[in-house]
């Protein structure tokens, strides 16, 4: 099996102390820092934007692995880019246009990822999965932290991987919702390689070693 990569989620991580999180991230075995961008409209949330992706870029060693869940993520691809976001996920929900989409965060110099939420099927993406870098699969419906895993996102993975490995073995397969040892190490064995994980890594009493243990499930 491939290299397993986590993406702990700063959604969960303290404000208050947002610097000692980030330079505990750098000094994990964590490979990419989560960052879930919410507008309260394409999702019933209001999270954080761009100067906040812009700070955290300052202060961290790791790439950063950016998420819109917004509608109309085409007017903020370059500024994205510029706030130091290395991998870009948007909605196959909130793009009429993906092809166009994809090519521009590309073209930006960025890695460019789509997400699919839990009712969206895998073979919508089979005439795109040749451009992308990464394909998020959402295990709880996007917008707050903490919710409870939905059960069918092993049947998705599996699917995923099927196409995946026909048309593009390169793309990365990440999972963000309700990710732990348990559904880490099954969603691990059913082809998924990137882990998303906030409040269980942010929430346990030694974050550092929580992800340490999380990419050898």
């Amino acid at each position: 099996m491939s290299q397993i990569y986590i993406a702990p989620s700063i959604l969960s991580a303290d404000f208050t102390n947002l610097g000692s999180d980030i330079e505990m991230l750098n000094n994990s075995e964590a490979d990419f820092i989560h960052c879930d961008v919410m507008d309260g409209v394409f999702v019933p949330n209001i999270s954080f934007g761009i100067p906040v992706i812009e700070h955290v870029s300052k202060m961290a060693s790791k790439p950063l692995d950016v998420h819109l869940m917004i509608v109309n993520p085409d007017q903020y691809i370059e500024s994205f880019q510029k706030a130091g976001a290395s991998y870009l996920t948007v909605h196959y929900e909130a793009c009429t246009h993906l092809h166009r989409t994809i090519g521009r965060i590309k073209n930006a110099g960025m890695k460019a990822s789509v997400c699919l939420n839990p009712h969206t099927p895998v073979h919508l993406l089979e005439d795109i999965i040749q451009d992308l870098d990464m394909v998020l699969l959402m295990s709880v419906n996007p917008g707050f932290g903490g919710q409870s895993f939905i059960e069918n996102t092993y049947e998705k993975v599996r699917k995923l991987r099927q196409l995946i490995d026909q048309k593009n073995p390169s793309c990365l397969i990440e999972i963000d919702g309700g990710v732990n040892y348990q559904t880490g190490a099954k969603l691990v064995d059913a082809g998924a390689n990137v882990l998303v994980a906030g409040s269980f890594v942010f929430g346990s009493e030694k974050p550092a070693d929580t992800i340490q243990k999380l990419k050898l499930v």
